[in-house]
This record gives C-alpha cells, structure tokens and sequence, in this order.
C-alpha cells in the first residue's frame, strides 16, 4: 500500500514537471515562430509584407524537441554515471543541451532571413539579441523539467528504458503536444486575428500576418506574451495529462492481466476524451458558429 502511495505521488509531481514543460515548450514555439505558424512569417516577405517576427524554424517541433531533451537527458546520464549529484547532472545537461538549442536558433534565423533577401526582408540584430536569449531560457526551462521527470520515472519508479531513450520519447511527446495545443492559439488567434472566427486563411490572406502591435511593429516577444497566457496554459495541461494518466494507469494497472489492464484502461480513456472532444467542438458550433466561409472574408 505504501508502495502505491508513493508511487502515485511521483506520479503527481512528474504530472506536474509536465504542465512546466509543456508551458514553456509552447511559448518557446511561438516566440520562435516555430512549428505549423511558421510557414506563414517564411511566406509573409514574398506576398510583400515585411516583418519583425522571430523566424527559426529548426524543424518540426517533435522531432526538434526529441534532440534537445534527448541530449540534456544524455549529458544528464553521462554526469551521473559519473557519481555526479543528479540534480546538478540534470542542470548541467538541461544548459548544454540549451546552448545547442541557441546555436540552432540563431543559425536558422539568419539563414532562413537570409535566404529572403531578395524580397527585402531585412536581418534585425536587435531581434536576433532579444529573441533567442528569450527563446533559450523557455528551452532551459522545458527541457530541465522534462529530463527531471525522465529521471523520476528510472530512479522512483523503476522504468527499464535508460534516460537519453525516455528523454527521446518525452521530448517527442512535448514537441507534439504544443503543435497540436498551444500553436493555435498563435497561428489562428493571433497571427490572423484580423480574420473571422473560423474562416482559416484564404488564398488571398496568405503571408498577410497582423504586423503591428498596439504600439509600433508587433515582434515576437508580443506573442510570447500573447501565448503565455492562453496557449502556454493549455499546451502544458495537455502534457500534464499526457505523462499523469500515462504513468498514472501503468502504476495501477499494469499488473493486472499481464498488462492488459493497463491497457485496457488506456482504450477506456482515449475513449473517454474522444466524447469530450466531440462535445465540445459540437457546443463551440452552436454557440460561435456557423463558422464563416471564405470566400467571404475575401471580398
């Protein structure tokens, strides 16, 4: 019983280390203009409309975010191999693997800027200073919390995989998370709020980003703070939820029916969350909808 009890209390607290994360991922994400709103800051000097958002789209964020934790989770691994204090072991692979993530940043910005200069898109220092700084310190932050909780799951709870292969899966799993949850939030909220509630981007919309702020020309620290109070939040929920309902059915369940239980109790709470959703997307139409066409916000 005591065994549970603390078990499930570690399931807690790296549920919790999760929401940090996954907070931190996404404003991180956006601030970065990385991820599925990308693509529209890259189109945005080629349709004419020049810009100041942070442009560093490294990769996809899943993959981009399973090096980064990966690597800290790896350095992390090596110190403590190394009778290192694993508290530090994690502060030191959380800052290299940071400096790395840095090193990306500023190398895609100026590539990708560069790389537009024939439609006049110009380099802005003051953007690279500013940004990637921010950039990285939501990375360090992500990343310590996400490689903390690795390390939960192999010295408390006895996880067979060693903590780079878990720094893997988890940096996956939080890259995914905040492209699916917290980029919304950004690319349709507030890249495009100038369009109606529903219409996505028309043909005729497309790279016509909002550009400026209430004062001067919208940067990314904007979105950032945009985004850290509503898609931030949510994207850290969602892989709050992810790791507390994974660990929380392996803990419990998984010695019943070989693994089966626990499995068994995955399906019930996929199932679960796929009626809520649909409830909710149903309750969203009727209340906001219906959603506008297109073709008339083009005209």
């Amino acid at each position: 019983m005591d065994n549970i009890v603390f078990s499930i209390g570690i399931t807690a607290l790296a549920g919790a280390l999760a929401t940090v994360a996954g907070a931190a991922e996404d404003v991180e994400s956006d601030i970065g203009s990385q991820g599925d709103p990308n693509s529209q800051v890259q189109l945005a000097p080629q349709m004419g409309y020049i810009h100041r958002i942070y442009n560093k789209a490294i990769a996809g964020e899943p993959p981009a975010w399973g090096l980064w934790i990966a690597l800290g989770a790896g350095i992390a691994w090596a110190f403590m191999a190394m009778q290192i204090n694993p508290i530090l072991a994690i502060v030191l692979g959380a800052g290299l693997a940071t400096f790395v993530q840095g090193v990306y940043s500023t190398t895609a910005y100026l590539g990708r800027t560069a790389s537009l200069s024939k439609f006049g898109q110009p380099v802005y220092i003051d953007i690279i200073k500013s940004m990637t700084t921010v950039t990285m310190a939501h990375a360090f932050v992500a990343i310590f919390a996400t490689v903390t909780l690795c390390h939960l799951m192999n010295a408390a709870l006895g996880h067979p995989f060693p903590l780079p292969l878990l720094g893997l899966v988890w940096g996956i799993a939080l890259g995914a998370a905040g492209s699916a949850t917290g980029n919304p939030y950004y690319g349709k909220e507030r890249q495009y709020q100038t369009q109606n509630f529903g219409a996505g981007v028309p043909i005729s919309a497309s790279g016509n980003i909002v550009r400026y702020a209430e004062a001067g020309e919208r940067n990314s620290l904007d979105n950032g703070f945009f985004t850290a109070k509503l898609g931030g939040p949510a994207s850290g929920v969602c892989f709050g939820l992810i790791v507390f309902l994974e660990l929380w059915r392996t803990v419990l369940f998984e010695k019943i029916g070989a693994g089966w239980g626990a499995i068994i109790v995955g399906v019930i709470i996929i199932l679960i969350f796929t009626i809520i959703d649909r409830y909710i997307e149903v309750w969203a139409r009727k209340n906001y909808g219906p959603y506008t066409k297109p073709e008339e916000t083009s005209s």
